[in-house]
C-alpha cells in the first residue's frame, strides 16, 4: 500500500491578524476534501490556534504547533505545554526548526521536546540540517550527531510517533545560498535512513517518513518528491498562499 504523503505549512510568524489568519486557513480547506493520498497539516502562531481549532470541525487539515515546552506546567514564562496543545487537538509538534536552534535551541533541548511531544501523543516534526554543505561530505557528520542526539529518549516503539524534516539551512529563506538537487536529497535521505537504521532497526527506518524542507513551491515540490525521495515537504513561504500550498498538495497528491 502506497504510504500517503505528508505535507506541514509553517506559517511562522504570519499573518498579522486573526482574520488574516481565518481566511488563508480557509481557503485551504475548502481544496482539501478532495486529495486521497496527501495528508496536510498547517502550523500557525500559538495565538491563532484555538481560533483554527474551531474552525476545524471536520478535521480536514491536521493542526500543528511551531514549539513546544519540555515542561508540562509551572514557572516558565512564555511556554507552552504539550497539554495546552492537546485540549486545542493540535496533533503535530515542530521541534528543532534552524530558527530555533539559532536562538540557541540545542541537541539537548530538542532532545526533551520530542520525548515531551510523544509522550503526550503528539507526532513530533524533528527538524535537523547542516548549516552549510562541504565537498568533503563533514556535514554528514553534524546530520548523523544531530539524528543521534535529539532521538537520545526515543524508542523504536516510540518513533512511529516522529517525523524527520531535512532542513539545510543554507537552502532556505529569501536569503538562501543555493537549492539542493533532488539527486543530493535522495542521498541525504539515504544517509539519514541508515543512521536510524543503525539506531533502531532497518524496518524501522524505512517506515519512517522523511520530510524535506528549504524553500520549497509549486515549482519544486514534484522532484523533491519524486526524484528526491521525500515523503512530503515542510513547506515555509509558499504556505502562506492558499493558491501555491494547494498546488503543491495537488502536486503531492498526484504521485
Amino acid at each position: 500500500m502506497k504510504q500517503k504523503q505528508l505535507i506541514i505549512g509553517n506559517w511562522k510568524m504570519n499573518p498579522r491578524t486573526v482574520l488574516e489568519a481565518q481566511k488563508l486557513f480557509d481557503d485551504i480547506k475548502k481544496e482539501v476534501a478532495v486529495f486521497q493520498g496527501t495528508d496536510v497539516a498547517v502550523c500557525p502562531p500559538f495565538v491563532f490556534l484555538s481560533g483554527l481549532s474551531a474552525l476545524n470541525s471536520g478535521k480536514e487539515i491536521s493542526l500543528g504547533a511551531q514549539n513546544v515546552s519540555s515542561e508540562e506546567e509551572g514557572a516558565c514564562t512564555g511556554e507552552i505545554s504539550v497539554g495546552m496543545l492537546k485540549t486545542l487537538s493540535v496533533k503535530f509538534a515542530i521541534i528543532g526548526h534552524s530558527e530555533r536552534r539559532a536562538m540557541g535551541e540545542t541537541d539537548e533541548m530538542v532532545s526533551k521536546k520530542v520525548v515531551a511531544a510523544v509522550k503526550a501523543g503528539l507526532t513530533a516534526v524533528l527538524c535537523v540540517g547542516e548549516r552549510e554543505r562541504d565537498h568533503e561530505s563533514a556535514f554528514l557528520q553534524i546530520l548523523k550527531e544531530q539524528i543521534i542526539a535529539s532521538l537520545s529518549g526515543i524508542s523504536e516503539r516510540q518513533l512511529k510517533n516522529v517525523v524527520i524534516a531535512y532542513e539545510p539551512v543554507w537552502a532556505i529563506g529569501a536569503k538562501a545560498k543555493g537549492v539542493v538537487e533532488p539527486e543530493a536529497l535522495l542521498e541525504t535521505i539515504i544517509f539519514i535512513r541508515k543512521v536510524l537504521s543503525d539506531l533502531y532497526s532497518q524496518k524501522t527506518a524505512h517506515a519512517m517518513k522523511i520530510l524535506y524542507g528549504g524553500s520549497v513551491d509549486e515549482k519544486n515540490a514534484g522532484s523533491f518528491l519524486k526524484e528526491g525521495g521525500a515523503n512530503g515537504l515542510l513547506v515555509g513561504r509558499a504556505s502562506l498562499n492558499a493558491k501555491k500550498f494547494v498546488e503543491i498538495l495537488k502536486i503531492a497528491d498526484n504521485i
